[in-house]
């Protein structure tokens, strides 16, 4: 009977200690985009390699809010001012292969969308996009990017659903290889999550 109690003791044990580390991973994370795919998500699902903590956190790129005048510093925009993940403002991936692009049609209907691991009221939802003629061999800056989102999705203080679409128009007159950013800016925080898609025009 006594080795039964310890046994069971033990098995509680490690199931509260299973569903801390569950709770704690999900308090740390909350969003991220996969359409167009963001370097994030290829180092989550395998497709870019050695990424570090970023493949089992996509979500996380949390960094301050107010961009283009706040948030993160340039050289760390695409990882929001996280030095953890630190590679996803890097101009190559990992291994020091370009990252994999995404290929759009400038004037396109595209359909964005994120996931999200917790659903925060929300201001809105703006995209950016580099200009033609970016400087694609160092870390991304505001000086490579039109700080003019292309596309803004107000959201009122409303929270999403876990899974978020919304159809917006490509810019034009831009060719060949570009990083669109997508921000999400949090309504009842100081912060925002911040994702970086490499697409092919």
């Amino acid at each position: 009977m006594r080795r039964r109690t310890k046994l069971y003791a033990a098995a509680l044990g490690l199931t509260t200690a299973g569903a801390l580390a569950l709770s704690t991973q999900g308090a740390s994370g909350h969003g991220y985009t996969d359409l167009p795919v963001s370097r994030q998500k290829l180092c989550q699902n395998g497709t870019v390699a050695n990424c570090g903590s970023i493949q089992w956190e996509p979500q996380s790129v949390e960094g301050p809010k107010g961009f283009p005048g706040g948030g993160p510093a340039d050289g760390q925009i695409c990882n929001g001012g996280l030095g953890q993940f630190s590679q996803l403002s890097a101009p190559k991936t990992p291994s020091g292969a370009a990252w994999p692009t995404t290929r759009v049609t400038g004037g396109q209907n595209y359909t964005f969308r994120w996931q999200f691991t917790a659903m925060h009221a929300t201001t809105d939802f703006r995209y950016y996009v580099t200009k033609q003629g970016w400087n694609q061999n160092h870390n991304l800056s505001r000086s490579d990017l039109n700080l003019t989102p292309f596309f803004t999705v107000p959201y009122n203080g409303q929270r999403p659903p876990s899974t978020l679409s919304h159809s917006g128009r490509l810019p034009t007159g831009l060719s060949g290889h570009h990083v669109i950013l997508a921000v999400w800016t949090i309504a009842d925080t100081g912060n925002a999550f911040y994702a970086c898609s490499d697409v092919s025009f």
